[in-house]
């Protein structure tokens, strides 16, 4: 088997066994505080919009709700498919670091590079952007994406030379490369208050950061097996 047909097998089988697994546990874990906190951002809306009920009906009509998947069965089945086609993108990437790194990988070894995967994409970012569930204000989109690639990329090439570098120097430059974007500081929006409880919020976090911390030990575990199985 070719290296990009196996990095490609690898990925599609993962792909799906991590994009499973983690709709899952969103489904039991993070889509009840999701669904809670919508409660509360829809009764805040209410309250805002009460003084504006004497707007005529032409007004009103000409503003467009953002579309959103209904709750039950159409959300579910999006929160699968977008799952699913996270989870064989990201197992691409590894299969592509297990194919540069060349040394032997596995089941174990394979977790391994989840928990860097982990800590690239989704704890770096989340010490500057926590995850965000409905009713917590946030900064400009673009600013945000900007600061949230700076902080992978710079994350990624410091974990590459915190452990494959073999002079110290260029470990401790690999360790300050990583701490860079959070000594520049993620974008915030200022003075905006939150309409959802703080513990829920806190809750969130928490349960998001947890199901996406399975999710890569999953992926990388299963790429690991895989990509080994079709050597």
């Amino acid at each position: 088997m070719t290296v990009l047909r196996r990095i490609l097998t690898t990925a599609l089988m993962a792909g799906l066994v991590a994009g499973i697994v983690v709709s899952i546990i969103q489904y039991l874990v993070v889509h009840p505080l999701i669904v809670e906190a919508e409660r509360f951002e829809a009764r805040a809306a209410a309250v805002q919009a009460a003084p504006a009920a004497a707007r005529t009906a032409t007004e009103a009509a000409t503003e467009a709700e953002p579309w959103q998947p209904q709750d039950g069965v159409e959300r579910t089945a999006y929160t699968l498919l977008t799952n699913l086609l996270t989870g064989i993108g990201f197992a691409m990437l590894l299969g592509g670091g297990f194919a540069i790194y060349g040394g032997r990988v596995d089941t174990v070894r394979g977790m391994y590079w989840g928990i860097a995967g982990f800590l690239t994409f989704a704890l770096a970012p989340a010490l500057g952007l926590p995850p965000e569930p409905p009713g917590v204000p946030a900064a400009d989109l673009v600013a945000r994406q900007g600061w949230w690639l700076g902080t992978v990329f710079a994350t990624a090439t410091g974990l590459a030379a915190v452990v494959f570098a073999r002079h110290p120097v260029a470990k401790a430059a690999g360790v300050m490369v990583m701490v860079l974007p959070h000594l520049i500081g993620a974008p915030h929006l200022a003075g905006a208050a939150a309409t959802i409880p703080a513990d829920l919020a806190t809750s969130f976090v928490i349960a998001s950061l947890a199901t996406t911390a399975l999710f890569w030990l999953v992926l990388g575990a299963v790429s690991g097996a895989f990509y080994r199985r079709f050597a």
